[in-house]
């Protein structure tokens, strides 16, 4: 009798990809962890640490030291390597450094036999996310970008903060680029069941409160921790680990994530942030909710700046 095991591998071992790598083992989500990354030391010190915490878990995940030889066998690969911003600069700036941070990494991948999953979390995600589509040739459904999953997270705390309720009550996304240009369809968005507009009316209390704004939080909010602790590692590890287990799972979760749209919002051509169900099979389907013209109007604007962006590097292939 063959038992399968599942295996994740890590490609990178800075700050995200080793916060994953923990999220992972600590929740137990599979049966192996590898890490990869080009300072070989570091990797195999994060190595180290994570099979020194399995004593305490409910759960013996297995963590190995690897290279891209031995991806061939992975059920998922995590890119979390990339370039981070510096002072002043967007995760658009970061581009073209970080496809070809990306490109050096998907091509041994690719040649070693991998025909699994690829999760994008290295930024701008939804670029980075397509190149990878185009550089793989894997299916569509199996390249995923974190996308509006964090940012989505992130809105969801605010508003449960505002009305002094957990998050996981609020039922809310962002939409479209994981980056300044995103939105969320406010007109879908429930706490409780009950429309954030009727709980604006129905309250005085919150008579000043500007959702627009706090859609501007969201989008900067990720600069501001990276300001304070040079990183932002705990909210996206816990997204990307909570997308590996819908997969692993087969969990047919709903999760915004960035993927392929090819007429859906009436988008072609774009990796975007939308809601998706997430299952064995990766992206099963796109989760097309009804947006106000309005909504759909921001939607699209937000489409576009990825499409105009995303081309700047396809164009170089």
């Amino acid at each position: 009798m063959t038992i399968n095991r599942n295996k994740v591998v890590i490609v990178g071992a800075g700050m995200v990809g080793s916060s994953t790598a923990f999220s992972l083992v600590t929740q137990g989500i599979c049966d192996e962890v590898m890490i990869i990354d080009i300072n070989k030391s570091k990797a195999q010190g994060e190595v180290m640490d994570l099979c020194h915490c399995v004593e305490y878990l409910n759960r013996n995940v297995k963590v190995t030291l690897g290279d891209y030889t031995d991806c061939g066998d992975a059920d998922i690969v995590v890119i979390t390597a990339g370039a981070p911003p510096k002072p002043g600069q967007t995760r658009i700036d970061t581009l073209e450094q970080s496809a070809n941070i990306v490109k050096s990494i998907v091509s041994p991948i690719m040649e070693s036999g991998f025909s699994g999953h690829f999760i994008i979390v290295s930024n701008p995600v939804d670029m980075i996310a397509h190149y990878v589509y185009k550089l793989s040739g894997l299916p569509k459904n199996q390249i995923i970008g974190t996308g509006t999953a964090l940012d989505s997270a992130r809105l969801k705390h605010f508003i449960g903060d505002l009305f002094h309720v957990d998050p996981r009550s609020v039922q809310a996304y962002t939409m479209g680029e994981h980056g300044d240009s995103q939105m969320c369809p406010w007109s879908l968005v429930t706490v409780g069941g009950k429309r954030i507009f009727d709980i604006l009316e129905d309250n005085s209390e919150y008579a000043s409160v500007d959702l627009e704004e706090m859609i501007k939080r969201v989008t900067k909010v990720g600069f501001e921790i990276l300001n304070v602790k040079g990183s932002t590692s705990y909210g996206i590890a816990s997204t990307a680990a909570g997308i590996i287990k819908a997969i692993l799972n087969d969990e047919n979760k709903i999760i915004p994530v960035s993927t392929l749209l090819e007429g859906e919002y009436g988008e072609n051509d774009v990796f975007c942030g939308v809601p998706v169900i997430l299952n064995r099979s990766g992206v099963k389907d796109v989760v097309e909710v009804h947006m106000t013209k309005a909504e759909l109007a921001k939607f699209k604007q937000s489409a576009d700046v990825i499409r105009e962006n995303t081309m700047k590097i396809l164009e170089k292939m």
